[in-house]
């Protein structure tokens, strides 16, 4: 391919390897670009500094993981999509994708930054990927700053010591129902990866190398960890998805009862502290507080997961209700 797609990430980042995964899995010719600022790219470009940025062959520049997965589909209509064929699973998907970006992404930003093994190993993974042979003294003086700044920026995110029995307890809820999930199911919705997947793929691969979290996957969930070693390359798996007309398996339901537990309730508190013009706002998670200020980024999740379930057609309304009743997630959709 003559101008192939060029995805800049780095490996540290769960959203770049969510966008790599996937695209190896879609067969989608690319370039990982690992070395550098992909924010500088970013922001060259005009968009905000978020990460991955995909340029594409005509030119055009994207960032935000979702919308890049989207922006593939419609680019790539019919080949090896991760969008469920029926519209119920499919909405299930972006639910659970959603639930993967900005819940999972809690647990990911509090291990690597809370316990001090976590902080060590992280600084040199993230300062190493942007220049692997960085001298002394930047190296150190890049590897403090960067750590003083994700540290810094803790409690912005939720990650306080006052969440972190919350945060640890819904890690490990994840890991229990996803490790039972997998030994039956090969991925969320068949035999076939969809977005939901690599939403959760994102989070937990970096929850996999940082040596906290890892330890405890290994020990607690060592399917789930080897779930991620096949997802990372798909590029050779051929499957079917579920069953429409079947029940969802057990351990589906229970991720989306913890989904409608946690996320759903925490999403719809976060949307009233901005439209109240709160500072911070608090809600009882897993019978516990939990407390942080809100999210602009998150109130426009929440705001496209409830426009994409009122445009369900009604026979997928019909299908999917009982069972987002039945996990506590409808009425935070409705």
């Amino acid at each position: 391919m003559t101008n192939p797609y060029v995805l800049h990430g780095f490996n540290p980042s769960p959203y770049s390897i969510k966008m790599r995964a996937l695209m190896r899995y879609r067969r989608i010719p690319f370039v990982w670009k690992q070395t550098g600022s992909p924010r500088d790219v970013a922001v060259a470009a005009g968009l905000p500094p978020v990460i991955p940025v995909l340029a594409f062959p005509d030119g055009r520049v994207m960032n935000d993981s979702t919308p890049l997965a989207w922006a593939l589909e419609r680019e790539h209509p019919g080949e090896r999509s991760v969008i469920p064929e029926d519209p119920w699973l499919a909405f299930l998907s972006d639910l659970l994708e959603d639930f993967g970006d900005e819940w999972l992404t809690k647990m990911m930003f509090h291990y690597r930054w809370y316990y001090a093994a976590d902080r060590a190993f992280a600084q040199v993974w993230i300062i190493s990927s942007r220049d692997p042979v960085m001298k002394e003294p930047a190296r150190g003086e890049a590897m403090k700053f960067f750590n003083d700044r994700q540290v810094g920026r803790m409690a912005l995110v939720g990650c306080t010591e006052e969440n972190r029995p919350v945060i640890e307890d819904s890690y490990r809820f994840v890991l229990d129902t996803l490790d039972r999930h997998v030994r039956q199911v090969p991925f969320l919705f068949g035999s076939r990866p969809s977005l939901a997947d690599f939403g959760f793929y994102g989070q937990l691969q970096i929850l996999a190398a940082d040596p906290t979290p890892m330890t405890e996957m290994r020990e607690r969930a060592p399917d789930v960890f080897c779930w991620l070693l096949r997802l990372d390359d798909a590029s050779g798996v051929d499957g079917e998805w579920m069953d429409p007309a079947a029940p969802l398996p057990e351990t589906l339901v229970a991720l989306l009862r913890h989904c409608g537990d946690t996320y759903l309730p925490f999403l719809a508190a976060n949307a009233r502290a901005l439209q109240e013009g709160k500072e911070t706002f608090s809600l009882e998670i897993l019978g516990r507080r939990y407390s942080q200020g809100p999210f602009r980024y998150q109130a426009k999740c929440y705001d496209a997961l409830r426009k994409k379930y009122a445009a369900l057609p009604l026979p997928a309304r019909d299908r999917i209700e009982p069972v987002l009743r039945a996990t506590g997630c409808l009425p935070y959709l409705v």
